[in-house]
């Protein structure tokens, strides 16, 4: 999905409204509505079922969030709603939809005010806090009651989830940058298309889960927009999720093959394989040390699992592939690099794997080579996909992490453009960029997420799908958005701290859910 500037989205909303002729009252109508049901998912998934408060401005924001409160109210979640300005100020279709939510049973308490609120406003269950006070059209520092009300939030959120509506207020929806006070939230139910300073870097700890809010904005006038970078969205995604034929069998979907491990890193390409098997493929076979080959093979019962050739200190050796009867072309999709280790001999048989495949190939971790070899990816005959962390960036590139992290889009893109392949640089909206230099930035995920073994399940997870006959853009996008969401699920459900590898690959059919009909 395009991002774009307030200028841009602004644009869109008048054709919409003066062109296509959808009245503002109506669009602020289908923002609301869509932010509500996103805060009641969120509400169920966390078990957070009590009093929501809404913050509320003056202008089209804080109209979106009565028009939110009220639908709340509808769906029977009680509503606490804070006016951050007078009711006089109210204006337009905000007031239309001010009447509404008062019509609908919605009474604001005071407005927010220099002494706080009076404390027989405060809800003792109190769960959610929704923001709506200001939108893209902020011009410097919040001030007066906005100023305060942003200071509510952020206090109220020290110890309840967050969601702003269309960007934080405070933040510069164009640059990522805040001039002051700004929200911090967890979740940023974005409206008619992503602003393009959700995505900047600086933006993040305000931001949180970017989710978009569909409102009708013709398509015929999103095509026009340019589309050099995107941000990936369910709506994306969907089409390549079609029912599966009642007809179809393990040989449907695909065989993958996954070669890595070592007796030190069992666990990652248990993992893999484990996220490998979750992903819909038909046939999930392992290439690892013989020394491990029977612990992996318990942990992912599964999967057929096969010990190869190795070394003294249980890692593979370079023959490995030779001594095996079976032909890389056998497969659908190779995945080679969780566990390997960068000895010599794990070394030569990467550089094997990448000389005689010729279907579609994940090098991650310990198979993605240095500077000094990096040339050895552009003679890959296979579509080919690489998952470097920043890193494992820093050291294809013969740069170093600090400036990978300052420039990750036009990294990922140099990377991809040099490689001839996608490239999937991991980490704060993982980038996944292809060669022709179109990029996409991946919204799902968490803090949590920085512990061993995320990307072990990230590179079985596509891997999986690349056998299934995805195109290698399509299956870095849908395995770094399933990745990332499930491990929202598990934050979500338990706590960002305690949620591992293992948890995420346990949540991925939930995320499924999300894609696919069944």
């Amino acid at each position: 999905m395009k991002l774009v500037t307030s200028a841009q989205m602004r644009e869109l909303d008048r054709r919409t409204i003066e062109e296509f002729g959808t009245p503002g009252e109506v669009l602020m109508e289908r923002a609301g509505q869509g932010v509500a049901a996103a805060v009641l998912r969120l509400a169920e998934l966390t078990g957070r079922m009590g009093c929501v408060r809404v913050v509320a401005g003056k202008g089209n924001n804080g109209g979106d969030a009565f028009v939110v409160a009220r639908c709340l109210h509808e769906m029977g979640l009680p509503v606490q709603l804070i006016l951050a300005a007078e009711r006089d100020a109210l204006q337009g279709d905000a007031l239309i939809h001010f009447e509404r939510m008062l019509d609908a049973g919605v009474q604001p308490v005071a407005p927010v005010h220099a002494g706080g609120l009076p404390p027989d406003t405060v809800h003792a269950d109190l769960e959610l806090v929704v923001e709506g006070i200001l939108g893209t059209g902020i011009s410097g520092a919040p001030r007066g009651a906005t100023g305060e009300a942003i200071a509510l939030v952020n206090q109220l959120g020290m110890h309840r989830p967050v969601i702003a509506i269309d960007v934080p207020s405070g933040l510069n929806s164009d640059t990522g940058d805040a001039a002051g006070a700004v929200v911090q939230a967890d979740v940023t139910a974005t409206i008619g298309l992503p602003k393009r300073g959700l995505v900047a870097p600086q933006a993040a700890d305000a931001v949180g889960n970017i989710e978009v809010i569909d409102i009708g904005i013709p398509s015929d006038y999103i095509v026009e927009l340019p589309d050099d970078t995107g941000l990936i969205t369910p709506a994306d995604l969907r089409h390549l999720f079609p029912r599966r034929q009642r007809a179809s069998h393990k040989g449907t979907y695909g065989h993958v093959l996954l070669i890595g491990g070592s007796r030190e890193f069992s666990g990652a390409i248990a993992m893999a394989a484990m996220s490998a098997v979750r992903s819909g493929v038909g046939l999930v076979t392992v290439l690892t040390p013989a020394a491990i080959a029977s612990t992996v093979a318990a942990l992912v019962p599964e999967a057929m699992v096969h010990g190869a050739a190795d070394r003294v200190d249980g890692t593979l050796a370079a023959e490995a592939m030779t001594n095996w009867s079976h032909d890389l072309d056998a497969f659908d999709a190779v995945l080679i690099g969780p566990g390997l280790t960068r000895s010599l001999d794990a070394q030569t048989l990467c550089r094997a794997v990448m000389e005689s495949a010729t279907v579609p190939l994940v090098l991650d971790a310990d198979a993605l080579p240095d500077a000094e070899n990096a040339g050895l990816l552009a003679a890959v005959s296979s579509p080919l996909v690489l998952t470097p962390h920043p890193g494992e960036m820093a050291r294809l590139l013969g740069s170093d992490t600090a400036t990978v992290q300052a420039e990750r889009l036009q990294t990922a893109r140099s990377a991809a453009a040099q490689a001839g392949a996608t490239v999937v640089l991991k980490g704060h909206g993982t980038v996944v960029a292809q060669s022709s230099g179109l990029a996409a930035i991946n919204p799902t995920g968490n803090p949590g997420m920085a512990s061993g073994g995320m990307g072990d399940v990230l590179a079985g997870l596509l891997a999986g799908l690349l056998a299934q006959g995805m195109v290698p853009n399509d299956a870095a996008r849908a395995a770094v958005f399933l990745h990332g969401r499930a491990a929202d699920m598990a934050a979500w459900q338990e706590a960002q701290p305690s949620i591992t590898a293992t948890d995420v690959i346990a949540m991925l059919g939930s995320a499924f859910r999300e894609l696919s009909v069944l």
